[in-house]
Parts: C-alpha cells; structure tokens; sequence
C-alpha cells in the first residue's frame, strides 16, 4: 500500500493557525492534499495532526485523519521522520500494511502531481529517500561570512577569481516531500545520505514559510505562476 503522510501539528507560533491559513482562496494544507490526490499514487492520503479543527479541515478537503498524533511528537522541536514512523506503526495496528510512504509538508504549495510520480519513478533506483531539491540561487563557494565589526571575508577565497558558470552547482532539499519504503522510514535515522536521489525543481517552485514576509512573497510567486501557466494554455 502507498501512503501519503501530511503532517500538521497545531499551535504554530510564528504564523498563527499555519497549517490551515488561507493561501491563494483555500487553507494551505488542501494544496498538499489535492498534488498527493491528484498525483494518482496513492491508495491513502493521512494527515497526522494533534489538532481537531486541522483535522476537521482535512477531512473537509479529502484527506483520512485515522489517528491522532501524541502530545510527545507535536511540538515545535520534534522532527519529521518519529511522526512518519508513528503513523506507519500506527496503520500497522489498525490493520494496514504501508509499504511505500510518503511524508508530504502541509505547506507546499507548489508541489505538484507530476513532482511525486518522478519520485516514485526513482524510487527503484534509491537505497534511501528521494526528495525534492533545488539549486540555490547563487553559488554557495562565493559565500561570505561577516564578523561583529562588519568586516567579511570569504568562506572559500580560493574561488575568488574563478567564474560563477565554471563552479559546481549546489543544490539544496526544497522542503516540500520525502518519500521512501517504510522499512527505511523505520530504520534510517538520515534523510540527506549518498543512497538518496534528488528530484530537481525550479527554484521559482520552491519557497520556505516559516515568516509571515515568507507567506506574502509564497503567495505573490504563487499567483505569478497561476498567470504564466494561464497564458501557456491560451
């Protein structure tokens, strides 16, 4: 069985009621929900939450909301992989069998169906995780760090010279999906490790929401995508 897992814990502190705002006409997390619904890759889509009116707004959108997260795994501090692993084990009481899982943030907005089918794509060709990546924007070997005076130096001056177009890329996790065998779930303790595979994204699709000034720039990329993707099927 392949499940999708949407973590959504409540009492977010930076952006009141987070995981269920309004964003772009719909609460936030119905944007996660409908890419795993409509990817077509799933027999189950979960969300796991400690709350009952995310709960409530799940169901409302299309989601299972079988179980309730615990107070020990909901709080600012808990990471990502002990809430997958609680909800496989959690299905596995309740009588299913996830095989395939797939934790999907409740704030990805620009995830999209197509992401996830190339992830499950890759999935025979990774020991590990695929999750999405992308590049950042300018390249990391021409850092700078910046003492208590001001002053600033470079992390890699050895590069101070060499062309932007002749450095390697580096890419960085987009933040947006996870997906892995449930075994590896349950038994790797590290996302980001050699046997991983990286499904590359725009960076245009790809922004943090941890800020309300990261909410608004979100929404204002957001809507510019909605318009150049109109224009394209004009």
């Amino acid at each position: 069985m392949r499940v999708a897992v949407i973590p959504a814990r409540g009492g977010s502190k930076r952006i009141p009621n987070k995981n269920i705002r309004s964003f772009a006409g719909m609460p936030i997390i119905n944007h996660s929900i409908t890419a795993a619904l409509n990817s077509g890759c799933f027999d189950r889509v979960v969300v796991s939450t400690d709350d009952d009116v995310i709960a409530e707004v799940a169901r409302a959108h299309g989601a299972e909301v079988p179980f309730r997260r615990p107070a020990a795994i909901a709080d600012d501090l808990t990471p990502t992989i002990p809430v997958i692993r609680h909800a496989i084990t959690t299905l596995r009481d309740q009588g299913e069998d996830p095989q395939e899982v797939c934790c999907i943030y409740a704030t990805a907005p620009f995830l999209r169906g197509g992401d996830l089918r190339a992830a499950f794509d890759q999935l025979p060709n990774s020991s590990a995780f695929v999750l999405a990546v992308t590049e950042f924007r300018f390249p990391i070997q021409r850092a700078l760090r910046r003492d208590a005076a001001g002053r600033v130096s470079m992390f890699a001056p050895e590069h101070f010279a060499t062309r932007s177009q002749d450095l390697e890329p580096a890419w960085h996790d987009a933040g947006q999906f996870y997906l892995a065998k449930a075994e590896t779930w349950l038994s790797e303790d590290v996302i980001f490790q050699s046997g991983s595979i990286g499904i590359a994204l725009p960076t245009s699709r790809v922004q943090d929401i941890d800020t309300p000034y990261d909410w608004e720039h979100a929404e204002l990329m957001f809507e510019a995508l909605q318009r150049r993707d109109a224009t394209k099927t004009v």
